[in-house]
């Protein structure tokens, strides 16, 4: 085999990535040069998977116009981590309750998140109930600690500006203030929590022998795309992986007429 296709479907979009398959790459295409990562650039790689990842559960689970919330605390509030963990559970539980009697299921990813005065604040993401009702003012209503304040997803760099927040790994300053904590409350400041109710899916593996990757990326800048989708030129990706010394090729598509998402069944 010389290759393999992976597609990840979503509800308006198609992402492709294409691999080599085997240790010896294909018929007619010569191995790049293969280079050792360095601890940093080994870093950014998985950093890189991380984003891709959550991306795909944020686009399998939410739609563009679910709420982006920052629930806060009163200025000048400073809790123990194990006090707002547990203001988080009971949120959640509000939050659960809420959407069970409205009939609707309740669906979230969230970080916390410390302040540049030490405070801790948390991000969350969550679906809307439906177009016939206010779910900020659920939110609000849910939330009895402080204050709640809502951001286009849009605004945000969308479900890609989203899983880069929720992966980023602490700057400097955040060091310092996560230093103040003792070393599992640090683990929970840097990383994100979701419902296990969130739809996760294997991407569709096709894999080809007549084509070798050299061809592929020859044709990359006229990628015939699924009939009904057009693919976004910005989001594609090719070249030779420093450190496999074999080609690639990354690509996403888009759905001319979007599909709502209450048409899913």
């Amino acid at each position: 085999m010389a290759y393999k296709v992976k597609k990840y479907p979503f509800l308006n979009s198609n992402e492709f990535e294409f691999t080599y398959i085997g240790k010896n790459g294909a018929k007619g295409e010569e191995r790049g040069k293969k280079e050792k990562a360095t601890p940093e650039q080994m870093a950014a790689q998985n950093q890189w998977q991380r984003v891709k990842n959550v991306r795909r559960i944020l686009k399998w689970n939410f739609k563009e116009d679910d709420l982006w919330c920052t629930l806060k605390h009163p200025r000048g509030t400073r809790l123990p981590l194990g006090v707002i963990k547990k203001e988080m559970r009971d949120f959640l539980g509000r939050m659960r309750k809420a959407y069970k009697k409205l009939g609707a299921v309740f669906k979230f990813v969230y970080r916390m998140e410390i302040g540049k005065r030490g405070g801790i604040h948390i991000h969350i993401l969550v679906n809307r109930v439906n177009e016939n009702h206010a779910t900020d003012k659920l939110v609000k209503a849910c939330w009895l600690y402080g204050s709640v304040y809502f951001t286009d997803i849009e605004e945000e760099g969308g479900m890609e500006g989203l899983a880069v927040y929720l992966v980023k790994q602490p700057d400097e300053e955040v060091e310092k203030q996560l230093s103040m904590f003792p070393e599992e409350d640090r683990k929970q400041l840097i990383k994100y929590s979701c419902s296990r109710n969130l739809i996760r899916m294997e991407p569709e593996v096709k894999e080809y022998s007549h084509w070798t990757m050299r061809k592929i990326l020859d044709v990359a800048g006229e990628i015939k795309p699924t009939e009904g989708y057009y693919v976004d030129k910005s989001s594609i990706k090719q070249g030779i992986n420093p450190y496999t010394g074999y080609s690639y090729l990354y690509y996403t598509e888009y759905r001319i007429n979007k599909v709502p998402w209450e048409d899913v069944a």
